[in-house]
C-alpha cells in the first residue's frame, strides 16, 4: 500500500478539480450574480490583478485559473508566479482580462481556493524550515477539509512536506482506538500481519509500556503519540534503531526542531491542514 497522490499534479487533473470548482461556483452564484447583473453591462470588459498582501508561499494558481475558465472561456488568466514560489506583500501573482461579469462572478471562489491552499503551503514551509538539516521528514495527515483532501495534500507538498497516507485504504496504521477495541498492541499487530503479510505496518503508542511491547513484537514502524521532546529522546534510547520512528501530537513550529534533533524519521503534523490560516490575497479590477 502506498499514497496515491503522485505525481504532484494529480490533484490538478480536470477529473479531480472540475467537480470541486463547479460545486463551489454553484454554491456562490446560485441562479446568478444579481448585483453584477444589475450594475455591469454584459459587454463590459475589465482588467484585474491578483495581489498577495502578506509574505508566504503561493499555491493554487492553476486552480484559480480554472475557476475563471469554467465560468467563461474568454477570461484570460496570466500567472506571474509558480506554485511553490515564496511571495512578498504587494506582489502581483496573476493578471486577468475579460468580461467583467465573469471576473467578478469567479472572484470569490478563485480567491477562496488560492488563499486556502497558499495558507497551507505557507504553514507547511515553516515546519519544513524548522527541521532543515536534520533527517526528519514532515508529513501531513488526514485532518483535511472534507472533499478537499487531494488539493490540501497537494498544498502540503508544495510547502515541502511529504504525504502520509491519503485515506484509510492505503496504509495500515494501528491507532489507540484500534488498540482499545482489540486488546492491545500484540493482538493488533498479529491481526494486521495476518491480513496484510507483505505490507509495512505502523503502530501508534502512547506510553513506554506500549512502546516496549511494540518493540518486542518487532513492529517495523512506531508512532510516538503526544510524547514531549524529552520523552522522545528517552524513547529513541530504548528503540536503538530497531524501528522507523514517527512522532505526532503537540508539534509546533517552535518545537519541531527539538523533535527532529531527537533523531526521529518522521514528524506528522495535523495542523498543516486543520489549523492553517488563509494567506491574505485580493483581486483589484479596472475598467477596460
Amino acid at each position: 500500500m502506498s499514497a496515491t497522490l503522485q505525481p504532484m499534479t494529480d490533484a490538478l487533473t480536470r477529473e479531480q478539480l472540475d467537480p470541486l470548482i463547479r460545486a463551489a461556483l454553484d454554491e456562490d452564484l446560485g441562479a446568478g450574480d444579481v448585483t453584477s447583473t444589475a450594475l455591469i453591462p454584459a459587454e463590459m470588459t475589465c482588467r484585474g490583478k491578483v495581489v498577495v498582501k502578506q509574505d508566504g508561499v503561493i499555491c493554487g494558481l492553476s486552480v484559480a485559473s480554472r475557476v475563471f475558465e469554467l465560468l467563461d472561456e474568454r477570461v484570460q488568466f496570466d500567472a506571474k508566479a509558480t506554485d511553490g514560489d515564496h511571495v512578498q506583500a504587494d506582489q502581483i501573482v496573476a493578471r486577468l482580462f475579460g468580461p467583467a461579469r465573469a471576473i467578478l462572478g469567479g472572484e470569490r471562489v478563485a480567491l477562496n481556493f488560492l488563499q486556502r491552499l497558499s495558507g497551507i503551503a505557507s504553514l507547511t514551509a515553516r515546519y519544513v524550515k524548522a527541521v532543515e538539516g536534520t533527517k526528519a521528514t514532515i508529513l501531513d495527515t488526514r485532518k483535511t477539509t472534507p472533499g478537499l483532501r487531494a488539493l490540501e495534500k497537494y498544498a502540503t507538498r508544495i510547502g515541502g512536506a511529504t504525504n502520509h497516507r491519503v485515506g484509510l485504504f492505503d496504509a495500515v496504521l494501528i491507532k489507540d482506538t484500534h488498540l482499545a477495541l482489540v486488546g492491545g498492541v500484540t493482538p493488533a499487530l498479529r491481526a494486521a500481519r495476518k491480513a496484510y503479510p507483505d505490507d509495512d505496518l505502523i503502530v501508534e503508542v502512547s506510553c513506554f509500556q506500549e512502546l516496549q511491547t511494540a518493540l518486542n513484537d518487532r513492529a517495523p514502524r512506531i508512532l510516538l503519540d503526544n510524547f514531549a521532546p524529552g520523552q522522545v529522546r528517552e524513547a529513541m534510547g530504548v528503540i536503538r534503531g530497531r524501528a522507523v520512528v514517527e512522532v505526532s501530537g503537540g508539534v509546533q513550529p517552535g518545537n519541531a526542531r527539538a523533535y527532529a534533533l531527537a533523531g526521529v524519521d518522521y514528524i506528522s503534523v495535523g495542523a498543516l491542514t486543520h489549523s492553517a490560516v488563509a494567506l491574505d490575497i485580493s483581486l483589484k479590477v479596472t475598467r477596460y
